[in-house]
């Protein structure tokens, strides 16, 4: 991994943002997490958790500046038989991205990577996507997810559960990045099977999991942790090195029909 200092937006003066994008650098990363129920192995951090860290590292990989982690999320599927879950609703989720962006635009950032770190963060994000390119023609936005990257893996994160939450993906990656934030005791113990495999409907968790986990984090170890977090590292410091290259197809304008 890159040893370069990763650029934290906060730890950067007014001046000193200017002089960055004025240097060329005209994008950022933001990374989108949760606080939320992970089951009985794994702290309520889990997502803000693995989004810090990735960006970090990708930052220091790519040069681009990661802003806060935004530590909320659309966590409303998790319900309130686990307590410990702060959810934003998706309204809220599309108008901080949006309200973001609308600050970032006048400091001069062009391209607006966000990672994503909790599966049900895409659809709102989505939304707020689909709003800021049609406020904005110069500004292009990306949202990658965790969990999808590549097939190989969206493969690693299923490999236990097509529903997983908490699962054997998720634990060994917390036991790679930090330990701490595990309870070793409950890991063995804590696997619940994935009941969503013939639903129709996309039922909360509450009606599917008797613990808040979906798989087998038993299966967990902080090998596979590392293998998969430098999988993860390698291919989303790859899409945003391309991303900071790429331009528009065409330079139509959105507001005004080709005379």
């Amino acid at each position: 991994m890159d040893t370069k200092k990763s650029r934290q937006w906060e730890n950067h003066t007014w001046e000193e943002i200017r002089d960055l994008v004025a240097s060329g650098m005209d994008a950022a990363i933001l990374p989108v997490g949760a606080t939320e129920q992970h089951g009985p192995q794994l702290t309520l951090g889990m997502d803000s958790l693995l989004g810090r860290q990735l960006c970090s590292d990708v930052s220091a990989t790519t040069g681009v500046p990661t802003l806060p982690i935004l530590p909320y999320g659309c966590s409303l599927g998790h319900s309130h038989r686990w307590p410990g879950t702060l959810a934003l609703s998706p309204q809220t989720l599309i108008s901080t991205i949006t309200d973001i962006a609308d600050w970032l635009h006048p400091a001069g950032i062009r391209k607006l990577f966000i990672v994503n770190s909790h599966v049900t963060n895409e659809a709102p994000l989505r939304c707020a996507l689909e709003l800021l390119r049609s406020k904005y023609d110069d500004l292009c936005i990306a949202i990658f997810n965790t969990g999808k990257l590549t097939p190989e893996i969206a493969s690693a994160f299923s490999a236990d559960a097509a529903d997983w939450h908490a699962n054997a993906a998720e634990t060994s990656l917390v036991l790679h990045l930090e330990p701490a934030s595990t309870r070793p005791e409950k890991i063995p113990i804590s696997d619940d099977p994935d009941r969503t495999t013939d639903c129709v409907f996309s039922h909360p968790v509450n009606h599917t999991s008797l613990n808040g986990v979906t798989g087998k984090p038993s299966q967990a170890t902080p090998e596979a942790g590392e293998t998969l977090y430098q999988e993860l590292h390698t291919t989303l410091s790859a899409l945003i090195k391309k991303g900071l290259i790429e331009t528009p197809p065409l330079s139509h304008s959105y507001f005004t029909s080709e005379r």
